[in-house]
């Protein structure tokens, strides 16, 4: 083949270079971990401390969400004690009171 048919110019080529920006979380970036890991939390917290069986499982849920959802080059330590913290939140309020939960609007509707 003849070099001087070939339509690409190398004089103007221009390599690819990533926009830097200053903030924390880059465009790619995916927070849905962070967010359910700290929602975990929260709810996690309500359910030890209020003893809302609900608020225990809307922990484990979120918790499942954020594990399913982190990278392999996420904080380890931080997922795992989000997830037992609500695995404990499940735990304690069946440990205080073993009845089947009842829904949150059970008790408007009597």
């Amino acid at each position: 083949m003849n070099n001087s048919s070939d339509p690409r110019r190398p004089d103007k080529e221009v390599r690819y270079k990533p926009i830097v920006s200053n903030s924390q979380a880059q465009p790619g970036d995916d927070l849905t971990p962070d967010y359910m890991n700290i929602l975990g939390m929260i709810f996690s917290m309500c359910g030890l401390m209020m003893r809302l069986k609900w608020c225990a499982w809307v922990a484990l849920y979120c918790s499942c969400i954020s594990f399913a959802n982190s990278r392999a080059s996420d904080d380890t330590k931080q997922i795992l004690s989000s997830f037992m913290l609500s695995i404990s939140a499940v735990v304690m309020s069946y440990l205080q009171n073993p009845q089947p939960m009842s829904p949150p609007w059970a008790s408007a509707m009597q």
